[in-house]
C-alpha cells in the first residue's frame, strides 16, 4: 500500500519506492530505503505527510509519500 494512506501512529516498513533514480536516491540519502521502519507522525490529508525515520523527522510532499510503498 502507498504510505499516503497510512493513518498517523502507525509504524509500517518500506517495501519500495516506485520512481525514477532520482527520486529514490534522494529518498534513500534520507534514510529510506527498502526494510527501514517508519512511523507515520502526521498525515492530515492536505499539506506535509510527517514521518519519523531512524530517530529523525522527515517531511514529504504528498506527491513523494504516494510513490513509498510500504507493508
Amino acid at each position: 500500500m502507498p504510505l499516503v494512506i497510512v493513518q498517523a501512529g502507525r509504524r509500517v516498513r518500506l517495501v519500495s519506492v516506485e520512481a525514477g533514480h532520482g527520486l529514490q536516491g534522494r529518498l534513500a540519502a534520507m534514510g529510506l530505503v527498502p526494510g527501514v521502519e517508519i512511523e507515520v507522525l502526521g498525515n492530515s490529508l492536505h499539506g506535509p505527510f510527517l514521518i519519523a525515520v531512524k530517530g529523525s523527522r522527515i517531511m514529504l510532499g504528498r506527491g513523494m509519500a504516494q510513490k513509498i510503498v510500504v507493508a
